[in-house]
């Protein structure tokens, strides 16, 4: 998921004057609130089908999703680069060692791993103290909505505040996230901890991009795509 992210990222920003970029990751990210409805509700009304082998049918329909965004990313065609993105500007390297640079990477990979480590393993902590399935993909559903749906402002709070700013109050987001979990372990304290979780990581993750995007020139922009492939590809 995260280098589809680092895809959708690269890709919404092409063509765009730099005011409109955090804009843009905004209305990008703010798509995920459709996963974070369907997304759950499919894992609760097919969990089941398979009476003896418990989410085989999940695993099929997840498939058959992901097969139908693939159809519809074959419509996606980026703009081709201009004379003065052709003519190249610093090296690759000396992109990549900017101090600010890679502190965006710090910041996205920070709110990555946090993110991923407690919402992987907060159903799994829910399952062993008893609470339902039910419960826990209500979770994970509040989670995913609250990982897009600040997306629809978060853009203008970067375009105020500025970058840096929104995601070091992403990073503490999930940092106070993560404290809820020793906090105690009724339901109400995962679900706490998946919705500020998720809220964190939209501000990290969208922080970390958009100081990415202050990292390179117009006429850098062929070496800017390649570093994010070499990030999509790690």
């Amino acid at each position: 998921m995260r280098q589809l992210h680092l895809l959708f990222v690269s890709v919404a920003t092409d063509g765009l004057p730099e005011d409109k970029r955090a804009q843009a990751l905004s209305l990008v990210m703010a798509g995920g609130i459709f996963a974070g409805v369907i997304g759950p509700q499919l894992v609760t009304h097919t969990m089941h089908l398979w009476t003896d082998k418990m989410f085989v049918a999940t695993f099929v329909a997840q498939a058959t999703v992901a097969a139908i965004a693939g159809l519809i990313l074959l419509g996606v065609h980026s703009p081709k680069p201009t004379q003065q993105e052709m003519k190249g500007g610093r090296d690759l390297a000396e992109i990549a060692l900017q101090p600010h640079f890679i502190a965006a990477v710090i910041c996205g990979a920070a709110s990555y791993m946090v993110m991923n480590f407690l919402m992987t393993s907060a159903p799994l902590a829910m399952h062993m103290h008893g609470h339902s399935q039910e419960s826990a993909n209500l979770g994970m559903q509040w989670h995913v909505i609250a990982m897009y749906l600040p997306s629809f402002f978060t853009g203008k709070l970067i375009t105020r505040f500025g970058a840096t700013r929104i995601s070091i109050i992403g990073l503490s987001l999930s940092g106070i996230s993560a404290v809820i979990g020793f906090v105690g372990e009724d339901v109400s304290h995962f679900w706490m901890l998946l919705t500020l979780l998720g809220i964190g990581w939209n501000f990290g993750f969208l922080g970390a991009s958009a100081m990415v995007l202050e990292c390179h020139k117009p006429e850098e922009k062929i070496e800017y795509n390649l570093l994010m492939t070499l990030l999509f590809l790690a």
